[in-house]
């Protein structure tokens, strides 16, 4: 009777045992399919929203292409340096921006500086730093000419310690930001849509740029504490139709001969309206056809020595009744130390907070060399430094906005902070051409004691 009492347990103990196993086998699967289906959700979650971030990303920085416009896109929007940063991130950001907009010298300036990626912006930029005044530089980097160039003088001006922000000015949150960030004793406003032509094949760009752009900018100013004051580029292409000569601030400017002369005159009535309402001090500068190392390749001289140095043709244009054309060449030099006097002799904006608590100061000047040069002088100039014969077309200038003559009267600008243009063309084509064939790597077809000074 033990014995089979004793198998009897032991039967019981081992189907028990069984039992268990099965159950503990039961749970590990169940636990197991669990974990599974938690682990397929979180990572189908997070592909989703990995690739809504990455839609939303490329959709900022690639928007469509548009085979109807070479120049298109012109405005594009930076998702790293714009939309990212004005949603409240970046601390690393907000640093280098306070760093870069920080003065070094006593009573320096903290300006901003728009389409410090241009020309005439990377040159005073870098004169503005180098004298110890802080300089925040904002650019769209817009493709109207080959952005390549922007990114270099970027980099170049990155080594001295300027930082570019990379956004549209119309982005009204990113400049708030900005003024939240830095307070800016100054502006200088050179951001625009460039070029008298391109305005027949894009005119909304124009309208975008100089127009709209341009009033976001002074609402953001306006609504600053303290007020800054502004110094911005008018242009030369305001006097239009005007016959007398030389140009000076008094004559009229009713007379556009372009979309982008309309623009910048609608700039300065826009600049006297923000004045008279709000206090902000304002100085409108004219610039005339500045040239110079780094500058645009959309201009004449540059696009003449690059085409010399091809062989291809170039086109000189006649007026319809046969007379030369000619400009008023300004050095890039002598062009920085205008803007540099009209930051200088500035006078503080009246308003705070958008309210204006007395009269204030609003002046525009020319910025031009007083010594008209022929298109077919400049050319003749470029063959002598480039040791090359250019293939030449004289044709009658075509209806696309152009102005046959323009010369800058600059008595009032010397008057008021001192500006003396002193490079001729020749010297100022020299160093241009000197530029040219180092940043393009042709020295060896160029002879180089053509280029010494």
């Amino acid at each position: 009777m033990k014995q089979s009492s004793m198998a009897s347990s032991s039967l019981e103990d081992t189907s028990k045992t069984t039992k268990l196993e099965r159950y503990n086998s039961y749970l590990r699967r169940v636990n197991h399919t669990k974990l599974l289906a938690a682990s397929s959700k979180l990572l189908f979650r997070v592909t989703l929203l990995v690739a809504l971030i990455l839609i939303f990303f490329f959709t900022l920085n690639y928007p469509p292409l548009s085979s109807s416009d070479h120049h298109a896109p012109l405005h594009h929007t930076n998702f790293l340096s714009s939309s990212f940063y004005t949603s409240g991130g970046g601390a690393a950001w907000e640093k280098q921006v306070r760093h870069s907009a920080t003065p070094r010298r006593p009573n320096g300036f903290s300006i901003l500086v728009t389409g410090a990626a241009g020309f005439v912006g990377t040159h005073c930029a870098l004169a503005l730093k180098k004298r110890g005044d802080g300089v925040l530089g904002l650019d769209n980097f817009n493709s109207y000419y080959d952005p390549t160039l922007k990114r270099a003088r970027q980099a170049m001006l990155f080594k001295h310690q300027v930082f570019i922000v990379e956004a549209d000015l119309n982005d009204a949150d990113l400049l708030t930001k900005l003024f939240d960030i830095v307070p800016f004793t100054h502006i200088l406003h050179l951001a625009a849509q460039a070029g008298v032509r391109y305005a027949m094949e894009n005119p909304q760009s124009y309208v975008h740029s100089n127009i709209a752009g341009y009033i976001n900018l002074l609402e953001v100013a306006k609504n600053a504490n303290p007020q800054p004051a502004i110094v911005w580029a008018s242009s030369s292409s305001v006097y239009g139709l005007n016959t007398e000569n030389p140009f000076s601030e008094s004559h009229r400017t009713d007379q556009p001969a372009s979309l982008y002369a309309a623009t910048k005159k609608a700039g300065e009535e826009i600049a006297h309206t923000y004045n008279h309402i709000y206090g902000l001090s304002l100085t409108g500068l004219r610039f005339f056809t500045v040239y110079g190392p780094w500058g645009r390749p959309d201009m004449a001289y540059f696009f003449f020595t690059k085409d010399i140095l091809q062989g291809k043709p170039i086109n000189i244009y006649k007026t319809h009744d046969e007379k030369d054309v000619a400009r008023d060449f300004t050095y890039i030099d002598d062009v920085v130390k205008g803007c540099l006097g009209a930051l200088d002799t500035a006078e503080k904006s009246t308003g705070s907070g958008g309210k204006k608590k007395g009269p204030a100061q609003l002046r525009v000047y020319n910025l031009g060399n007083t010594s008209p040069v022929s298109v077919a002088k400049l050319v003749s100039i470029l063959e002598g430094l480039l040791n090359v014969k250019a293939k030449k077309h004289v044709i009658k200038m075509p209806r696309n906005g152009d102005v046959p003559y323009t010369h800058a009267n600059v008595s009032l600008a010397y008057h008021d902070f001192g500006y003396k243009p002193t490079t001729d063309l020749s010297a100022g084509l020299r160093k241009f051409v000197k530029w040219y064939v180092g940043y393009f790597g042709i020295e060896s077809r160029v002879k180089k004691e053509s280029l010494d000074d």
